[in-house]
């Protein structure tokens, strides 16, 4: 039997959530039923994970600004590889690669919204207008997947596809990733680096410096913090597009001192590995592979009480949900978990055992093969 031609294509090269969920399926989709290809941007570190695995990778040059030129490029790639399945994710990905797929009549099309980011925009032209292009290109597209049980609701609220076409497949964690003792040997360069003295309490989050991460929120509870312990050190992992405006707000709030920006980082594991307490203080969330990764790695999480988050992390058990956009309660946790030992130690505990039964790469995996077999019989 001919092996079934699948296209993963996203438009941003550095490894955020989407990237994550593009590579694991990349990586363990089964290679006896399908022959898999991958397509972004060029370069970043999405492209170098690609390239180890052997898997082979196109560079097209995707841009919020519409031109022609990238839908012909997707055109040539759909077309000389004989795809016989497109799964974009993403909103740039989905709207030139749907358009492609459309010319060039690609059998199956199937399009992953992780997080259903345009809901959020404060530009009410620009947010429908994306409203109204999901709408008409999932004509076009077979299935479309949401990562999280609150985002298909979302979608149905906005009718941006027709329900038939709705599948919930929740992102799964590879556990293979963490190696516990590649970890421990990098453990003392990791704290030399960051400068981190034994007494010093260590807080941290791993996320894209965007708006909807809310970083500023953290940067105000550091205030609060540093006021219970002086000594506190908060590291934010990632690069984005607000990273310099950030750095200017750490030093006009008065909490530079405190606030370490280490950047986009291949060893994010590794960094967050030695915090004592995990924090994402994001505004929304699709369902964040970063709270699936601070819960294998054990630690106690305090994570916003939003969409997504709540999926993964259930208050008083496998971590602390406070309210978004609420500093001083933000804060009042994290110096919860950090003063009570005992409770920070039982929360990481239950969150290890629980999320990486709950979010298995192969479910995940699976679940999409078997979705994408359904779609292609039906061709």
């Amino acid at each position: 039997m001919e092996k079934i031609r699948v296209l993963e294509m996203i438009d941003q090269p550095f490894l955020g959530g989407g990237q994550i969920n593009l590579l694991s399926l990349a990586r363990n989709l089964d290679k006896e039923k399908f022959e898999v290809f991958t397509c972004s941007r060029g370069g970043g570190s999405l492209v170098e994970e690609i390239e180890k695995n052997d898997l082979q990778h196109f560079p097209v040059p995707f841009s919020k600004r519409i031109g022609s030129k990238i839908v012909r490029e997707i055109r040539a790639i759909l077309s000389d590889n004989r795809i016989d399945i497109l799964h974009t994710h993403g909103g740039i990905a989905g709207f030139y690669g749907r358009w492609a797929a459309r010319k060039c009549r690609t059998p199956v099309v199937v399009h992953t919204l992780h997080g259903i980011h345009y809901l959020h925009y404060r530009n009410f032209l620009l947010k429908h207008s994306f409203i109204f292009l999901e709408r008409y290109f999932s004509r076009f597209t077979q299935a479309v997947i949401f990562v999280s049980e609150a985002d298909k609701e979302k979608s149905m609220k906005f009718k941006l596809a027709p329900e038939e076409k709705m599948h919930i497949i929740k992102n799964g964690v590879d556990l293979s990733a963490f190696q516990e003792e590649e970890r421990l040997n990098s453990t003392p360069e990791m704290r030399k680096e960051v400068k981190l003295e034994s007494f010093q309490p260590l807080v941290g989050t791993v996320a894209r410096l965007h708006r909807q991460k809310g970083i500023p929120y953290l940067l105000k509870a550091a205030k609060t913090i540093s006021q219970v312990f002086p000594r506190i050190k908060i590291l934010i992992v990632g690069g984005g597009p607000l990273e310099q405006k950030l750095e200017r707000m750490a030093r006009r709030w008065g909490v530079k001192e405190y606030v370490w920006f280490m950047g986009e980082r291949k060893d994010a594991q590794d960094l967050t590995s030695l915090f004592e307490v995990f924090v994402l203080p994001s505004l929304w969330e699709g369902l964040p592979y970063v709270l699936m990764e601070a819960s294998v790695l054990g630690k106690p999480i305090v994570a916003t009480d939003v969409d997504g988050n709540r999926e993964i992390i259930e208050d008083g058990k496998t971590g602390i949900l406070v309210p978004a956009r609420d500093p001083e309660k933000l804060a009042e946790a994290i110096i919860r978990l950090l003063r009570d030992k005992g409770l920070a130690s039982k929360l990481a505990e239950r969150a290890k055992e629980a999320v990486p039964l709950k979010f298995k790469l192969s479910r995940m995996v699976e679940e999409t093969q078997d979705l994408y077999l359904k779609l292609y019989q039906r061709v």
